[in-house]
């Protein structure tokens, strides 16, 4: 409703439709080596509302071809799920070729044994986080949900907190890198074959051992676990980085072990492209999480 009153000023009466976010940036989670270094810090950006409540976390795991880690990407949809009421946390973690498999992955647990161990201090319910990523984030995320239970990959601080998470959003993430066009060039410097092997400069890994493609795969890890939490995995049928495939693949061997997972496939979408920002989208990764975390 609207008022006038007078010749410069009007009255305006605004509904409460949104919650005030509060956003903390550059908190430290963890501190692994890195080339030669003992102790190099990790970061994470925080959005939060701002509210005594406590809120389900997310996870967020940037894409970056295993070369970059940039947690100040894909800021619009961690808003937007911020304002549906959640505590967003965007991470950074170990690159190639300085790192090698698994490092990233011990870093995405580390971040979520981070804000268990933290979880009054940044309001979260911490019985309720999910993991979500694009790219080689989706691929990190995934691999997060499919060992749940596994603590082979925790390492360092906090380890008296779980990194297991109650769901997962992978968002074009490769699944089976012995596999399509991803099992290409191991001996190489494909961004795949640096994630693996490393580069010769920091590491004596043998390029040879085929083995490692398999042991760094998300999708070996489904047989072996019987704590999977719900999945949605989304792909655009453009993509020409990583092919649909690679969810499909995924996906349907979910369902085959009986868990909740549920692929879209995102048409004349590419890889990162602007598709993926658009609130159509935004809105099935928000009911996905409502479905799961908040029931």
């Amino acid at each position: 409703m609207e008022k006038n009153l007078g010749f410069t000023s009007k009255e305006i009466e605004v509904s409460i439709d949104k919650l005030s976010i509060e956003s903390i940036l550059n908190v430290t989670y963890s501190q692994p080596p890195i080339l030669g270094y003992s102790s190099s810090p990790l970061k994470m950006d925080i959005l939060r509302p701002r509210s005594d409540e406590k809120y389900p976390a997310v996870v967020f795991v940037t894409g970056g071809g295993f070369l970059a880690s940039n947690k100040g990407s894909y800021i619009q949809q961690r808003l937007a799920i911020a304002e549906a009421g959640y505590v967003v946390a965007s991470i950074e973690y170990r690159v190639a070729p300085a790192s090698v498999f698994p490092s990233a992955l011990e870093d995405v647990k580390a971040a979520i044994r981070f804000l268990r161990a933290n979880s009054e201090k940044y309001n979260i319910d911490k019985s309720k986080i999910a993991v979500m990523g694009d790219s080689a984030g989706g691929y990190l995320s995934a691999f997060a949900g499919l060992t749940n239970g596994n603590r082979k990959f925790d390492k360092d601080d906090n380890l008296q907190e779980n990194s297991d998470v109650q769901a997962v959003v992978d968002i074009y993430g490769v699944s089976d890198l012995t596999k399509g066009d991803e099992a290409l060039d191991k001996l190489g410097n494909s961004p795949q074959a640096l994630w693996i092997n490393g580069c010769p400069t920091f590491t004596n890994l043998n390029y040879n051992e085929s083995k490692r493609f398999l042991e760094a795969s998300p999708i070996s890890y489904i047989d072996k676990n019987k704590s999977i939490p719900p999945f949605l995995i989304m792909h655009g049928d453009a993509d020409t980085t990583v092919s649909p495939e690679q969810t499909r693949i995924l996906h349907e061997a979910l369902i085959k072990v009986g868990v909740d997972s549920t692929r879209y496939i995102v048409k004349d979408a590419d890889h990162a492209g602007i598709r993926w920002v658009q609130p159509k989208i935004v809105q099935i990764i928000i009911e996905f999480l409502d479905r799961v975390l908040k029931c």
